[in-house]
């Protein structure tokens, strides 16, 4: 099965639980509070519908347009504007005869869903999988800048050691370039220094254009032979598993980074090597390809070899099932704290951040390759944490404009006109419709362009 297939099938699986379970929050306490509902629907039944039944006084339905779903609770201005309903009386089954603290609840109970959702599929992905991560604290000799565009961005090189982010310790290696990116200072060790530096303004803009290499910092790996293929060039060189490359044509070595360049300049030549083996330096000579690789493989054989040998250390952690509860309240509570640092961003032209905002297609790209479950449900959680956010902003259509309307009937005691929400709803409508053409525009262009 293709990538693509792979990626379309746990989208549409991951939207429809997200919606459901949306509408769900919308649906219960209409119901607990005795309000009708009359449709609830997955997808938006636009002309015609995929499937529907009615049970009881709502019909529920599987829609042919997957932008989202509904539920069209009675007596209420929504995306339906119906307005013949809305003439008449004011029925005692109806969102509009409810109080406001009622209707409050009502509205709030979809992106309330979503974030709830969010943390408890983190708490599962805890107890479940647990936490492994590369300790920042445990690297020997700093960080590897994989990306030098990036780091001269950034004013960083290969070697420094990260203190903080934004005044908070840097734990974890690999979320590094991610908080980055959210940033606006970071601490740095050089040379036994501290340094403090400011995440450029353009930097989001900037990784956009070095997308191949976002994840730019590393772990400083050493040179360690593994093994040595029978077709490769060095088959007979008289490498050995465990050696350790320490000189190159003269020059003193110790990690990828430092080998790198040395394979580059002298491709397709045979040079002088030394590795250490059970602590005695070997002198040979090793065969470089045209494309600048010694054919062997490397590394040890598990990461505790690495701890051992005083390089960088992973970090584990496993949770019972209590651990689990706050660990994934953390998790959920950061994530949502990140995604609005990034909105923010994304509102400042001069960061570029705009130009990354993204459509069904961007989403559909944040899931693997391949089938894999702990990625769907960390990707399904994190896009569930968007809904929420993005349904609780205050625009009219979305069920932050309800309730911004109602917090302004609750504070003072008038409640705006039908008409007025009529107009607003349609307001919202266009609004939401130039955010999605925005959005999948901004796809379509990368798509054609990049």
């Amino acid at each position: 099965m293709s990538p693509i297939i792979i990626k379309t099938i746990q989208f549409f699986l991951s939207l429809s639980i997200l919606i459901v379970l949306h509408e769900l929050g919308h649906f219960i306490p209409a119901k607990y509070f005795k309000t009708r509902v009359e449709k609830f629907y997955l997808f938006f039944d636009v002309k015609f519908a995929l499937f529907k039944k009615k049970i009881g006084e709502t019909e529920y339905g599987i829609g042919w347009l997957p932008l989202g779903g509904y539920v069209k609770i009675s007596g209420m201005i929504d995306e339906s504007m119906d307005k013949e309903a809305m003439a008449e009386e004011p029925k005692e089954w109806e969102f509009r005869s409810k109080p406001a603290w009622q209707r409050l609840i009502i509205m709030l109970g979809g992106v309330t869903v979503n974030f709830v959702l969010a943390v408890i599929i983190f708490i599962g992905l805890a107890f479940t999988y647990g936490e492994q991560y590369i300790s920042n604290d445990g690297l020997k000799d700093g960080v590897w800048v994989t990306d030098t565009n990036l780091g001269d961005a950034l004013g960083i090189k290969t070697g420094d050691r990260f203190v903080a982010i934004d005044g908070k310790e840097v734990e974890n290696l690999q979320t590094i370039p991610y908080e980055l990116v959210y940033g606006e200072k970071f601490t740095i060790e050089r040379d036994g220094n501290k340094i403090e530096k400011e995440v450029p303004v353009d930097f989001i803009e900037t990784i956009s254009a070095n997308k191949e290499n976002a994840r730019f910092i590393s772990q400083r790996s050493p040179f360690i032979i593994n093994s040595v293929p029978k077709n490769s060039p060095n088959s007979t060189t008289g490498f050995e598993k465990g050696d350790a490359l320490i000189e190159i044509e003269g020059n003193t070595v110790e990690y990828l980074d430092q080998v790198s360049p040395y394979l580059e300049e002298n491709k397709g030549k045979t040079v002088n090597l030394v590795v250490k083996r059970n602590g005695t330096n070997v002198p040979l000579q090793a065969k470089i390809s045209d494309e600048g690789k010694l054919g062997v493989t490397l590394g040890f054989d598990t990461m505790e070899e690495y701890a051992e040998k005083g390089y960088f250390k992973v970090e584990t952690l496993n949770y019972t099932f209590l651990e689990s509860i706050p660990a994934g309240w953390n998790k959920g509570v950061k994530t949502l704290t990140d995604y609005i640092k990034g909105m923010k961003k994304i509102f400042n032209p001069d960061t570029g951040a705009y130009k990354e905002v993204g459509g069904f297609a961007a989403i559909g790209g944040m899931f693997p390759d391949t089938w894999n479950w702990p990625a769907f449900w960390a990707t399904t959680a994190f896009i569930s944490i968007i809904l929420a956010f993005m349904n609780i902003l205050p625009i009219p259509a979305l069920d932050g404009g309800h309730v911004m309307f109602l917090l302004y009937e609750m504070v003072t005691g008038r409640k705006p006109s039908d008409k007025f929400l009529e107009y607003a709803q349609i307001t919202g409508f266009f609004i939401l419709i130039a955010l999605l053409l925005f959005a999948n525009g901004n796809d379509l262009y990368k798509w054609l362009f990049k």
